[in-house]
């Protein structure tokens, strides 16, 4: 009896490790599109200044 209430505490122990791990990695996952979606705006702001220094302010209203 000992013997399998040790086995089910370990088996526990690393269901917790491993849900521990994936929380982890799905932190970090999270804060990389969060950095990604951060340059991409900061990117497209970027063209559509250097776009407005070639070629001027548009009269037409800009598309999303």
């Amino acid at each position: 009896m000992r013997t399998a209430l040790a086995a089910s505490e370990a088996r526990v122990a690393t269901a917790e490790a491993r849900a521990s791990t994936a929380e982890s990695e799905l932190a970090q996952a999270r804060a990389v599109v969060s950095t990604s979606e951060a340059m991409i705006k900061h990117l497209k702001l970027e063209i559509a200044k250097l776009r407005r220094e070639q070629y001027g302010h548009s009269s037409e209203p800009a598309l999303a």
